[in-house]
């Protein structure tokens, strides 16, 4: 089975730290739909660092109960990154990717709708093109849920009885 894999590709050098995707993500996932602009609710943050000239888009991902361990630095093109800055989580002691009123963690979802859009919202906005959005397909196992196996495999026994189940599993199992 494919499954089309959605990224978003970020060129750090080209951002200006103009925020225009932060302020198009809040205002996209407002309730309602651009009601309202607040990019402390944005699920994308421009790192910044304004005396060395960083300016760096991370988006939000999964939230983890952990606590960050990382120290380490990184040189990138002559400039510094903390390992805080490549960091996606939303974790108990930090504030960036929690919704400010409710606390809750936020996560990047690709501005998912339906019908689809054809590139997320900040990537739209971006008018240095330092977003880049990508779409790739990928082949993956198909995966069933164990309890969907199970409620199938009921239904089954309640319609033909749990005997004649048995019989078509050894059936398909000589054929095999």
């Amino acid at each position: 089975m494919k499954k089309t894999i959605k990224t978003i590709k970020v060129d750090a050098d080209k951002c200006n730290g103009c925020r225009a995707c932060e302020v198009i993500c809040s205002a996209y996932h407002a309730e309602p739909r651009y009601s309202s602009v607040n990019p402390a609710k944005s699920r994308i943050q421009v790192i910044t660092h304004r005396l060395q000239d960083i300016w760096l888009p991370v988006f939000a991902g999964e939230y983890t109960p952990a606590e960050c361990m990382g120290r380490d630095k990184y040189i990138i093109d002559g400039k510094e990154y903390d390992e805080c800055s490549f960091c996606r989580a939303a974790f108990p002691s930090r504030g960036m990717f929690k919704d400010p009123d409710s606390g809750l963690p936020l996560k990047c979802d690709m501005c998912e709708t339906d019908p689809p859009l054809s590139q997320p919202k900040c990537v739209e906005a971006c008018l240095n093109n330092v977003l880049i959005y990508q779409e790739r397909e990928e082949e993956v196992e198909e995966e069933v849920a164990q309890d969907e196996i199970q409620t199938g495999l009921e239904a089954l026994v309640d319609k033909h009885g749990f005997q004649k189940v048995i019989d078509a599993f050894a059936l398909m199992a000589n054929r095999s």
